[in-house]
């Protein structure tokens, strides 16, 4: 009996390494893709091997069209996808006042157009009980004065997601959204120690967030114990932001 399918799109580093590893244990194989991050992304193909599942990393630039349309004819298409996880995204800090439309036509054909041509893509190859999670961002509801272009995509991200489900529902597929908080990844990186302190003290659980906690809300959406859930936005950060 073949092992189920997870696609991750973004899946070399941060929440992507973490949710690829997490649906490796619940016993999928991982198609992964990656656009910068070669070196971390084949390590992680390799310590999945070495647990058991297959795993393979694709460079695959989601805001180009040519690349995508590639992956939809990749090998492991024919395979059948049961999950995916649209994680890739970009974020670069810019004042909303003075964010310039190539800014947000950058962002927003990373984050969003990236997304929905993968979706459009890879449609035909899913399994009729295909789960998808997208990671939108708790600024997708609640925006941000350094990084407008980024809340716009991920709103976007969020509201196409629903709809998508309402959409697949009568399939039996599902798609839901996560909204994270602050999460300790590269975006964090550049904090020096009173800005990181500020941040944990700003959370009511008292603590900066984790890759593995949204790798592991990923897999409850994926599983069968979130059978009836379609169609929702999660934020997990902590009680830092309850819309």
């Amino acid at each position: 009996m073949s092992r189920p399918v997870a696609l991750v799109t973004g899946g070399g580093r941060g929440i992507g390494n973490a949710i690829c590893s997490r649906l490796a244990k619940e016993g999928y194989d991982i198609l992964l893709t990656y656009n910068s991050s070669s070196k971390p992304a084949e390590m992680l193909v390799d310590e999945i091997r070495n647990s058991g599942s297959d795993a393979l990393a694709v460079k695959v630039d989601c805001s180009n069209q040519g690349e995508v349309d590639l992956l939809g004819i990749h090998p492991w298409m024919m395979r059948k996808i049961d999950v995916v996880i649209l994680n890739h995204g970009v974020y670069e800090r810019v004042d909303a006042k003075h964010m310039t439309m190539k800014q947000l036509q950058t962002t927003m054909n990373t984050n969003f157009n990236g997304a929905v041509h993968v979706w459009s893509t890879v449609q035909q190859h899913l399994t009729p009980d295909a789960r998808m999670v997208v990671i939108g961002s708790q600024l997708g509801t609640k925006g941000s004065p350094h990084g407008a272009d980024y809340s716009a995509s991920k709103a976007a991200l969020a509201v196409w997601a629903r709809s998508l489900a309402l959409s697949v529902a009568n399939e039996g597929k599902r798609v839901n959204v996560i909204a994270p908080g602050y999460v300790d990844t590269d975006i964090l990186s550049g904090d020096s120690e009173e800005k990181r302190a500020q941040r944990e003290h700003e959370v009511p659980l008292q603590r900066i967030g984790l890759p593995e906690d949204i790798a592991n809300t990923v897999a409850f959406l994926v599983g069968n114990d979130s059978s009836y859930i379609t169609g929702a936005i999660l934020h997990v950060n902590g009680g830092l932001y309850l819309p």
